[in-house]
């Protein structure tokens, strides 16, 4: 006989068990079927324990870097497999926690591979053999997994994907890096921080494209002063793999050039995992390997949802769970705001750390703005000085009419956490004259939001 639920996930990542959740406080009876980890790929294998690995290349910068703050380190090393076990280790406690607290809300977990049979009924296929499930509502929250493009194919020997770049067979003495999103900068960032000769190619006519222009440029020159190698508008045409060495052939500017390197990380975007579910059988439409929803991330198929990477860009967790929380309080009876795409701040945890939300200046102009814009540098701010990180940039741009906060954008050291004040002012919607008036505290690197805001309208203090 079927289990029957209220509301049924399938998927346990930042947005299946974060709805999950939800939509138990709300009352809901609710299950979530998992084919792999609880916690899915951005705990296991992607946002948290790429950020442990970071923090162990930032704290070996640091340690060369001593003399500078009147310290003294000898013998400065790295133990690679213990690296990534700490790493391992970070992303295993959490993953746990994600079970714990569904246990705590009561939530029904099932392991195993579900696949939509009828509207509302799912069939799952566990190491017990097939079990059936029915949910008055159901939530398609699968993810998505590494883009693989004909003769880049990750092998875990030379070419490697971010799984294998997470779990290292080895230290990489020359290493190319294709791509330059988020998960592509953050890999060359770390091993290019421990030693490895690092070049990134990049198709698109900058790193980190998706970025305001003037934030990748101040960026690309950090990267090169760190002694990475960057090639735009470049593009790896063929591998040829031999014994541990792989040539590549970069064609850029019209001619193809050779390289060789040890190891290739293939960073190339990543594909929807919408095969083997039954969507297509039940009329969801399918986009480039993404499901095509409404702004309540709605399928068009009656009580069937879809949230978070499988249902498209921008493919990040805190907009999987805020799609999550959104859906099951919808389910529930209750009247959520959809999420606004602009609003939805964008980190990425490089050295230097780069972080963003809403219009970049050029979209902004593109969509008919007139706009004011303001700039502060970190060499500016007295608490970026006593931290010895005087590199960087807090930008914003206001509409000039209205003074409404279009866009925001950092690269410096801690932007990651600073990017949230502005996230909060755009919800608010705040304007100029608000973020004017409010007081920062001080010495802290957030002045620098304020000194941005006063510079967009000629009033800038400590510049």
């Amino acid at each position: 006989m079927a289990q029957s639920f209220d509301m049924v996930v399938i998927g346990s990542g930042p947005g299946g068990y974060v709805c999950a959740i939800r939509g138990a406080q709300l009352g809901l009876k609710v299950a979530v079927i998992e084919r792999e980890h609880l916690g899915g790929i951005c705990l296991n294998w992607g946002c948290i324990p790429t950020k442990a690995l970071l923090r162990s290349a930032e704290v070996f910068h640091l340690m060369h870097r001593a003399k500078e703050f009147g310290l003294s380190a000898g013998n400065i090393g790295y133990d690679l497999p213990a690296v990534v076990q700490r790493s391992r280790g970070v992303a295993k406690q959490l993953a746990s926690g994600v079970g714990h607290l569904l246990k705590k809300n009561k939530v029904t977990v099932i392991m195993g591979e579900a696949t939509l049979t009828a509207p509302g009924k799912i069939s799952v296929k566990t190491d017990k053999g097939a079990e059936e499930v029915t949910g008055k509502s159901i939530i398609v929250a699968t993810g998505a997994r590494a883009r693989e493009l004909p003769g880049l194919e990750p092998d875990g020997d030379l070419v490697w994907n971010y799984k294998h770049a997470l779990n290292p067979p080895r230290m990489p003495g020359k290493l190319l890096v294709i791509g330059s999103g988020a998960i592509g900068i953050e890999f060359a960032s770390f091993f290019n921080t421990l030693g490895a000769d690092t070049t990134v190619v990049e198709v698109m006519d900058r790193v980190l494209p998706v970025e305001d222009a003037e934030i990748s440029a101040l960026a690309k020159k950090q990267f090169v002063k760190q002694g990475m190698k960057i090639m735009e508008k470049a593009t790896v045409k063929k591998l040829d793999r031999a014994k541990g060495k792989v040539t590549a052939h970069i064609e850029i500017g019209g001619k193809t050039e050779t390289h060789d390197f040890d190891t290739v990380i293939s960073a190339v975007g990543i594909v929807g995992n919408v095969e083997n579910l039954g969507l297509e059988k039940l009329g969801v439409k399918i986009d480039r390997t993404h499901v095509v929803t409404d702004e309540y991330c709605r399928t068009g198929v009656e009580g069937l949802f879809a949230i978070g990477d499988v249902a498209g860009a921008p493919w990040l967790a805190h907009k999987a769970s805020h799609e999550g929380v959104m859906v099951a309080e919808l389910i529930a009876g209750q009247h959520p705001h959809p999420i606004k795409p602009n609003s939805i701040p964008g980190c990425t945890y490089c050295n230097p750390q780069v972080a963003s939300v809403g219009l970049t200046e050029e979209k902004a102009k593109a969509a008919g703005y007139d706009i004011k814009v303001g700039r502060f540098p970190f060499v500016g701010n007295g608490k970026a000085i006593a931290l010895g990180e005087p590199e960087g940039l807090v930008k914003t741009i206001f509409d000039a009419k209205t003074g409404e906060l279009l866009g925001a954008h950092m690269v410096g050291a801690e932007v990651t956490e600073l990017i949230q004040g502005y996230v909060i002012g755009r919800t608010l919607e705040t304007t100029e004259a608000e973020l004017m008036e409010t007081v920062f505290p001080h010495p802290t690197l957030s002045e620098m939001m304020h000194e941005s805001v006063l510079s967009a309208y000629g009033r800038t203090i400590h510049f």
